[in-house]
C-alpha cells in the first residue's frame, strides 16, 4: 500500500493560502504535516481547499499555541489526535508534536508533525522525547517537520540514528529547503519507522514552491508493509 506525504512549514499562510494549497494539491498527498499553521480559521480554510480531514493543536486559552497540524485525505481517516508539548524556555515560541493516529481499511499508522526549538540544547532534548514517543506507539509512524537544524546537528543525528531519514533513503540529489527563494540549508525532514519503505523523496521547485512560504516542502512516496 502506497502513501504520499508532504511536510511543510507554511509560515502562517502569510504568503498566500491559495498558493500553498496549489503546491500541496499538485502532489495529491494522502497525509500532510504542517508547521506554523497560523490562525485556526485559515487552517480550516486550507483543509477545505485541499479536501482533507484536519487534526490541529487543542484549544488552550491560557497558553500560546504550538501550531502544528496533520491532515489526511480519504480513504485515510483521523482516528484520534493529541499534542505533546515539548519543554522550552521560550513562552513566546512554544514547541510541540501533533500526534495523529490514521486508519483506512487494512492499515493504521501514526503521523507526527513537529517543529523544534531554535536552541541546540532544547532541540536535542526534543529529539529524545520524539524517540521515546515513537517507541511507545503500536503502529508504523512517520515524523516530519521543521527541525531548525542541518543534518550534522545533534538532534537530527539522534533521530537519524534511530529512524529512517526519507531523503537519505529515497532522495535523488542535495535537498536544501530553506530559504525557499534560494535554498541553502536542509532543515525540513521526514523520518519513518520500520514497516515503511521510502520509494522516493523530493524537494519541489518552481514559482509557487519558491514563494508560497519561506520554506520548501518535502514530498515522499512511501510503501506500507502488508503486515
Amino acid at each position: 500500500m502506497q502513501l504520499r506525504v508532504v511536510t511543510y512549514n507554511v509560515r502562517g499562510f502569510r504568503d498566500g493560502l491559495d498558493r500553498v494549497a496549489r503546491v500541496v494539491s499538485h502532489f495529491e498527498p494522502d497525509v500532510v504535516l504542517l508547521n506554523e499553521t497560523g490562525g485556526r480559521l485559515a487552517l480550516r480554510r486550507f483543509a477545505r481547499a485541499v479536501g482533507m480531514e484536519l487534526a490541529a493543536d487543542p484549544w488552550s486559552p491560557f497558553r500560546r499555541r504550538a501550531k502544528d497540524a496533520v491532515l489526511a485525505h480519504p480513504p485515510w481517516h483521523i482516528e484520534s489526535s493529541r499534542q505533546l508539548r515539548l519543554p522550552t524556555a521560550s513562552r513566546l515560541y512554544p514547541r510541540g508534536a501533533l500526534v495523529a493516529e490514521l486508519r483506512r481499511a487494512g492499515a493504521r499508522i501514526h503521523a507526527i508533525s513537529t517543529h523544534l526549538s531554535l536552541h541546540p540544547g532544547e532541540r536535542r532534548r526534543h529529539a529524545e522525547e520524539l524517540v521515546a514517543l515513537v517507541r511507545g506507539l503500536h503502529t508504523p509512524a512517520i515524523i516530519g517537520g521543521d527541525l531548525n537544524e542541518e543534518p550534522d546537528g545533534k538532534a537530527v543525528s539522534l533521530l537519524g540514528a534511530r529512524l529512517g531519514d526519507a531523503w537519505l533513503l529515497g532522495g535523488d540529489a542535495d535537498a536544501p529547503t530553506f530559504p525557499a527563494a534560494e535554498p541553502t540549508a536542509r532543515i525540513d525532514y521526514l523520518f519513518v519507522t520500520g514497516g515503511i519503505r521510502v520509494e522516493r523523496a523530493l524537494v519541489p521547485g518552481g514559482p509557487d514552491a519558491s514563494a508560497a512560504s519561506d520554506h520548501r516542502p518535502v514530498v515522499a512516496l512511501l510503501t506500507l508493509s502488508e503486515a
